[in-house]
């Protein structure tokens, strides 16, 4: 009988328990875990009925609960919310890029979504707790008249002694400090270091019709979203991505950076045979003579690409300027510049040529630059200083990266323009600046800053150069600027950008070109022999602003680039990562003041496998580049 009456109570336990579930009742915490249980998103709400959350990174609570909400027509929605979830899938898929970093991305997460209550109309928030990071976004449905979204109240609350490599902007000094010492508003992404093996990025992706979020810091550990503008919706939305990547090395995240792709739309080009990674030479000069020298150049030296900058159709910053003619600005060249003819002559070699045109001829002449400059054969252009931040200029920018493809244009976005993954959904973007470059002059402590920051970010124009005087009075050695070029990400890699070849005009050096010719110094059969996308890339080993080394594969062969910061140190980079069943020759260039060059970089030949250790003793601001090619 006492049997039989814990029988029953049990069954009326279980129906209950069903019945308060199948009525929607009273749960009040969700949580959305990645297919490998690293990473955990959970959610409910607060004492005062607000939403919140928090992230997990292998069990150790990287984000503490944080609060989450949106100001909707001057109306924010801070408490009295409810949650309720909608659905939850698990997605395992992998998909191949145009071009990449890999040849392969995993896409790999579970989803969630949720409604959250409160609102005059449903908002939701959709959950993806991926194997590399935890991403999360607010959508909201179709509405009957246009709404505005004022504000974005969502926080990430950190530990406030947390290290945390800091700039302004996108071209300004990466800086290291504590999250408690931010003061300005933050570029994204943000790596943040709570302990010694330890390390965070927040950011954003799926950038597209929307204002641009940077951060800001509310109290000590606490960074919130800083939207520039408001974004006004006239039909069902979502917003861009918010996301958070973990792991216990920087190059972990780095390594991981896909992430961002995979939360953009897949590729809507057809047709991609038109769109062709390579190397590119500046033209400095504006002359057709220092043109038809590119050209040459780029054959000797396998480069695929010859680029046009600023001055051709006239002086770029005024707005009077007209982007259909060419008109050499007399101020950066004394011509005659036979552009057409160039163009011509490039194609005839199999190089193709790229054009800048700055934002005013852009901004005013769009619909008539595309179609002709598509007419005149050039292969892409660069979209010169454009508006970025405000919803409306994001808007604008995207639709003319699709634009641009409607003429088989490829692009090269400049100035402050970060990237957020539309390439994949528009691979005919191929590259951007938003990156403190070679212009800018950094040592390679500002450069080892940058690679473990904005290159989570993706593809940056860093517009190396290699014979400029600034190579050896402030940006390290020439060793490093090889090294330069395998570990900093552009599938349009710009190798001379104030350098020019023989043929070019004695005395004509242009606007920032250097006053020399190029040297045929032996070290430059790296440049020749590297491509400028991978099959895979592996971060070995580095640290912020310290050192690191990172290997890329294309094909058979492997290319590696050790940079090093401020201080003397050892590279030790093992192998590992070649075939173990088979042999490979190594070209090893390193920094050695007793060649007999002006670029002094010592050239070794040697045959290596995977159990070897190659071992460097690496000066201050010094560099190693090796290609590894497999013996058949």
């Amino acid at each position: 009988m006492k049997l039989l009456s814990r029988l029953n109570m049990s069954l009326l336990s279980a129906f209950l328990f069903l019945f308060f579930i199948s009525c929607g009742d009273k749960k009040d915490t969700f949580t959305t875990t990645s297919p490998n249980s690293e990473f955990s998103f959970t959610l409910k709400l607060d004492e005062t009925t607000a939403p919140v959350y928090s992230i997990k990174y292998r069990g150790k609570e990287i984000i503490q609960p944080s609060l989450l909400g949106l100001e909707i027509d001057s109306h924010k929605v801070q408490n009295n919310v409810t949650i309720s979830e909608l659905e939850t899938q698990s997605v395992s898929d992998e998909w191949t890029p145009v071009y990449g970093e890999r040849n392969r991305y995993p896409d790999t997460y579970t989803e969630s979504l949720y409604e959250l209550g409160g609102y005059n109309l449903p908002v939701k928030l959709r959950v993806r707790s991926y194997n590399e990071g935890v991403a999360f976004r607010y959508e909201l449905p179709e509405v009957n008249s246009s709404l505005t979204i004022n504000s974005e109240l969502t926080e990430f609350s950190v530990p406030a002694t947390s290290k945390v490599w800091a700039s302004n902007r996108a071209q300004s000094e990466i800086m290291e400090m504590r999250v408690s010492e931010i003061e300005e508003i933050v570029e994204r992404p943000l790596l943040i270091q709570p302990e010694e093996d330890l390390f965070l990025a927040i950011g954003e992706a799926a950038l597209v019709d929307f204002a641009r979020m940077k951060l800001s810091n509310k109290n000590g550990g606490t960074l919130v979203a800083s939207l520039e503008g408001e974004a006004v919706m006239n039909s069902a939305f979502s917003t861009p991505w918010r996301f958070v990547m973990a792991g216990k090395t920087p190059g972990q995240i780095l390594e991981n950076n896909y992430l961002l792709l995979n939360l953009n739309e897949p590729n809507k080009l057809d047709d991609t045979s038109w769109i062709r990674p390579g190397k590119v030479i500046r033209e400095v000069t504006l002359t057709t003579m220092g043109g038809m020298a590119c050209v040459d150049f780029a054959v000797k030296h396998n480069l695929d690409y010859i680029e046009f900058d600023a001055g051709w159709y006239g002086n770029e910053y005024d707005e009077a300027s007209d982007a259909t003619t060419i008109t050499v600005d007399p101020k950066r060249s004394k011509g005659p510049l036979d552009l057409l003819a160039v163009i011509d002559y490039a194609k005839s070699k199999g190089v193709g040529v790229i054009l800048y045109v700055n934002r005013r001829a852009l901004e005013k002449q769009l619909d008539e630059i595309l179609p002709l400059l598509s007419s005149w054969g050039v292969s892409g252009i660069k979209y010169g200083f454009v508006n970025v931040g405000p919803q409306e200029w994001t808007s604008w920018l995207h639709d003319a990266v699709r634009k641009a493809a409607d003429h088989k244009l490829m692009l090269d976005v400049h100035d402050e323009y970060r990237p957020t993954g539309y390439s994949r959904t528009y691979p005919n973007f191929m590259t951007q600046e938003g990156i403190r470059g070679d212009e800018e002059s950094p040592t390679n402590s500002m450069v080892l800053k940058t690679l473990f920051t904005r290159m989570i970010a993706g593809a940056g124009d860093h517009t190396n150069c290699y014979f400029a005087p600034r190579v050896d009075e402030t940006m390290g050695s020439h060793a490093s600027q090889l090294a330069k070029s395998v570990i900093i990400y552009s599938p349009w890699q710009f190798l001379y950008w104030y350098d020019r070849p023989k043929g070019s005009r004695p005395g004509d050096e242009g606007a920032g070109g250097s006053k020399s010719f190029i040297q045929e110094v032996p070290e430059l059969d790296f440049f020749d022999a590297l491509p400028t996308v991978w099959d895979d890339s592996k971060v070995i080993e580095g640290y912020p602003g310290k050192f690191a080394t990172m290997a890329r594969k294309s094909g058979e062969n492997w290319f590696v680039g050790s940079l090093n910061g401020e201080e003397s140190r050892v590279f030790e980079i093992p192998l590992s990562f070649l075939d173990p069943d088979s042999k490979y020759e190594a070209a090893i260039y390193t920094d050695d003041s007793t060649v007999a060059t002006k670029t002094r970089v010592k050239i070794e030949e040697k045959e290596v496998n995977a159990q070897d250790i190659l071992s460097f003793d690496v000066k201050e601001s010094n560099g190693v580049a090796i290609h590894i090619r497999k013996v058949n």
